[in-house]
């Protein structure tokens, strides 16, 4: 499998090309933004490792350099912008998820391999759970066909749990997701918003949506009939 590593630092590309290719992967470099966008539209790839700060065209910029383009290739955003903000304009143009630096490698194989499993993904389409509605374009959620109000962070963790219908996450990868690798977040504070989350799309009485799995985290799927 082909991956698109674009990462200025030489050191770490070298790292992270090193440590992919023993993992069986081949490998190719970009070093700046403009590279990553042409070397994307040449050529096939399984999924690409974008940084954000990068020289000529920030990793924002490509990813919505790509998206635009019609390229549906899984994006991993490698970076040490850990804010909020940054993580939700990445994924509001077109990234599929986020490592923060420094991060385990593991965790960055267990996310690749995830995201191919995926395959490339369309963020223009609509996703559903039972009669849950989440527009990723227009960040409109309906149930039922009545509108929910989410607020941003709502929306994201939201989002998360229903491009993986079916999976349960645990609780520590929905709060790095949400909030950040480096975040001083509580895990309490994930249940707090999981129950905001679960008062505004389950309130008028309707089957459960998420779901808790005790003692590992939360999934998204339509309720079971009893």
């Amino acid at each position: 499998m082909r991956l698109l590593v674009v990462e200025d630092e030489k050191r770490m590309a070298d790292l992270l090309r090193k440590g992919l290719q023993e993992e069986g992967y081949v490998v190719a470099i970009a070093a700046n933004g403009p590279m990553a966008v042409e070397m994307a539209q040449a050529s096939q790839f399984e999924l690409i490792l974008l940084d954000i700060m990068l020289p000529g065209m920030d990793g924002f910029q490509v990813a919505q350099r790509l998206r635009r383009g019609g390229n549906r290739v899984p994006i991993l955003m490698l970076t040490a912008r850990d804010a909020t903000p940054d993580i939700v304009q990445g994924l509001d143009l077109g990234a599929d998820d986020y490592v923060t630096k420094p991060f385990s490698f593991e965790v960055l194989l267990a996310r690749i391999r995830a995201l191919i499993r995926r395959g490339p993904a369309s963020h223009s389409v609509k996703l559903r759970v039972g009669d849950l509605e989440l527009d990723p374009g227009s960040h409109e959620v309906t149930r039922g066909g009545q509108v929910v109000n989410l607020t941003r962070t709502e929306f994201h963790l939201l989002e998360y749990l229903m491009r993986r219908h079916g999976q349960v996450i645990p609780r520590d990868v929905l709060i790095e997701a949400v909030w950040g690798y480096d975040r001083n977040i509580e895990s309490n504070t994930l249940d707090a918003f999981i129950r905001l989350l679960r008062s505004k799309v389950e309130g008028d009485g309707g089957p459960r949506i998420i779901h808790t799995v005790r003692g590992i985290g939360y999934v998204a799927r339509e309720q079971e009939p009893e």
